[in-house]
């Protein structure tokens, strides 16, 4: 995920250029980092909302641009991440494409590597993870590998920054393939006959022909764009008839071709023997994923969460920056300062009042929310480089079947956790529109981000454990049986899972401190902002008595329905503008002994399961269209009210916190 990268406003868009290409999860990523620092751009490829990462690499003295491209399966789109890699090796001539393969899954990468050298790119092949195929048994012969395709063939352990030297070094050395694959008699001469009516592109002829005999719509555009309306039709017409030759579609009988060929360099390349299972790595890998000890390593995972999060960063950290120094140094120099130069009583309230940017929205985001979202950031990149998430979608793949999903949705709603926004971007990784609504509206609907969920924990912090049981106990039950209605009511179909698991590693400092830095970076430049808006909305409301008309009138909702104080009103109301600030508004609360436990745990299911933040918003009605982001925004606001009124009633007639 790039959300984090920083601008360089340095990167020349007349250097040459180096594509990383490879398939999903195979470390092109890890790799693009080592290549060029964090300094990096990351925009949407035109007409899409598709990221493309940028940054600059120096080799030999000269300097060179780096694009990641998002992962592929094939170059004969199936999604829109695989038509954006295909267009930008259509539309631009790199110096060299550096394909990343994941060593232990070489055989899916092959499929990909026989398409790149059909186009007749400079390819570099770099076998990455070899450390990890070793140990599974898998010796791929580089040397062979080479011959085959006549490129180099470089391998590195992108975690272990190992072998990135040679990377460079045959990245300006490139070589185009002369590796030719022969398809059956027919479709070399349909292709032959598609080539002749084919302009010159930055790809071969050849590997255009055999798109089209696929039946790749997504060319069309392409097509419009360098051909006379006449040859279209005629390439139509040819490759219709090519396809009536055969019983089966003529892109499935392609790809088996592809695929009986990847068969014949697997078995020349691919050496396997008896993997290791030894060693620690091996153990929790296994027990990570066990049916029956998987589920208790998770809870044990919850846990450390809960008491690093939720009892350090909220607890000891939070403390340490409120009260000491935040309420014993900053606050009242502030307030010194601010009495002291600034004339007007309403510019200084505005700094610092009850609603003042500095006693306010200051100490909230920076006092209250970084020490806890810090904490967070550090134990979500652990895990992150730690390779346990994926395993994590593999073991909750039977629960994600009932709502009419899969595992590989768990990524997704893993990613929420960070951020529900960047979350719901990355849904596009699904493979049906059917799936991707649904893992939407579940984001928006019960997964909490980092920040909100480190304030959440902060909260539980001070509060008996079985307050945040019945938090989890209400989320969990809310989030599956919302999901089993949504698969019964959503029309269409769901896919088979299937994910690569990567073993379990020890996670790089270095990694998780650089990823920690730059999302408290990220956090810092989005969200202070936003506190210091949030902050200005509730000011100017509470000077033109329009907070307290809102009290009054959500008063029948906040404090008879959901027995909340009045108070509790203000933060349901910035919840909307950013999830956090709405949550730290309840941790005020909290902290001034305004809410009791049973008070504690209505608020935090309510504001959990709330209207997504305005950011989230947005980029629902980018990704799923207005329409089904007010249908999302319509069902969760009455429904997240009603779960927390019904809650209210059965805690108290349960008498649980009394």
């Amino acid at each position: 995920m790039h959300e984090h990268c920083r601008k360089n406003d340095d990167v020349k868009s007349d250097a040459s250029k180096i594509f990383l290409v490879g398939n999903p999860n195979v470390g092109k990523s890890a790799i693009f980092g080592l290549l060029t620092g964090r300094y990096v751009t990351v925009s949407n490829y035109p007409g899409t909302t598709v990221e493309v990462t940028k940054g600059e690499v120096s080799i030999h003295r000269s300097k060179h641009i780096v694009v990641d491209t998002p992962g592929v399966n094939s170059l004969v789109p199936m999604s829109e991440d695989e038509k954006v890699t295909r267009d930008i090796l259509l539309a631009e001539k790199p110096e060299a494409v550096v394909q990343v393969i994941d060593a232990k899954n070489i055989k899916r990468a092959l499929f990909l590597t026989l398409q790149l050298t059909e186009m007749k790119v400079p390819l570099i092949v770099d076998l990455n993870m070899k450390d990890e195929a070793a140990s599974r048994g898998i010796e791929i012969d580089e040397s062979a590998l080479s011959n085959i395709f006549r490129v180099a063939v470089v391998s590195t352990v992108a975690v272990q920054k190992k072998g990135i030297s040679p990377l460079k070094k045959a990245a300006v050395h490139p070589m185009i393939s002369s590796f030719r694959f022969s398809y059956d008699a027919n479709i070399e001469e349909y292709a032959a006959k598609i080539e002749a009516l084919l302009p010159e592109a930055n790809i071969s002829k050849r590997s255009l022909a055999l798109m089209i005999l696929s039946g790749d719509k997504t060319l069309k555009s392409w097509l419009l764009a360098n051909l006379p309306g006449e040859k279209i039709k005629r390439l139509e017409a040819l490759r219709d008839r090519a396809e009536e030759k055969y019983s089966t579609p003529l892109s499935l009988v392609i790809s088996q071709q592809r695929l009986k060929a990847v068969d014949g360099i697997t078995d020349e390349v691919l050496t396997k023997t008896a993997p290791e299972k030894t060693g620690w790595s091996g153990f929790f890998g296994e027990l990570t994923t066990h049916p029956t000890w998987g589920v208790p390593f998770l809870l044990l995972v919850i846990y450390a969460l809960y008491e690093f999060v939720g009892v350090f960063g909220a607890g000891t950290l939070v403390d340490l920056l409120e009260e000491v120094i935040f309420g014993k140094y900053l606050n009242p120099w502030a307030e010194k300062i601010v009495t002291a130069f600034i004339p007007g009583q309403l510019l200084q309230e505005l700094l610092i009042g009850p609603y003042g940017i500095v006693t306010m929205a200051l100490t909230y985001a920076i006092a209250i929310i970084l020490p806890i979202t810090a904490t967070f950031f550090i134990a979500f990149s652990i895990m992150e480089d730690s390779g346990y998430l994926p395993r994590l979608a593999a073991m909750l793949n039977k629960i994600f079947q009932t709502m009419g999903l899969n595992g590989k949705a768990v990524l997704p709603m893993i990613l929420g956790l960070g951020c529900d926004t960047m979350a719901t971007l990355t849904t596009r990784i699904l493979d049906t529109k059917k799936e991707r609504i649904i893992v939407t509206l579940l984001l928006a609907l019960g997964v909490p981000c980092s920040a909100q969920i480190g304030v959440i924990l902060g909260m539980f912090g001070k509060q008996p454990v079985e307050a945040l049981i019945v938090w989890l106990v209400v989320l969990t039950g809310v989030i599956l049986f919302v999901g089993f209605l949504a698969a019964r009511i959503i029309p269409g179909r769901r896919t088979d899972f299937i994910l690569e698991l990567p073993p379990i590693r020890m996670p790089q400092f270095s990694n998780v401190l650089i990823k920690t830095l730059s999302r408290i970076e990220w956090y810092l430049k989005e969200a202070v902002p936003l506190f210091i808006l949030g902050t200005l909305i509730l000011f100017t409301a509470d000077k033109l008595k329009i907070l307290p008309f809102l009290r009054d009138a959500a008063s029948p909702l906040i404090v008879n329905f959901l027995g909340l104080p009045p108070q509790a009103t203000e933060s349901f109301i910035m919840g909307f503008l950013r999830r956090d600030y709405g949550a730290a508004g309840l941790f005020a609360l909290q902290e001034k002994g305004l809410l009791n436990t049973e008070q504690v745990v209505v608020s935090l299911v309510t504001i959990t399961l709330f209207i997504p933040c305005i950011a989230n918003l947005f980029v629902i009605i980018k990704e799923r269209g207005l329409k089904t982001a007010l249908m999302i925004a319509g069902f969760i606001f009455p429904f997240s009210v009603l779960v927390g009124g019904a809650l209210h009633r059965l805690l108290l007639w349960m008498k649980i916190f009394n």
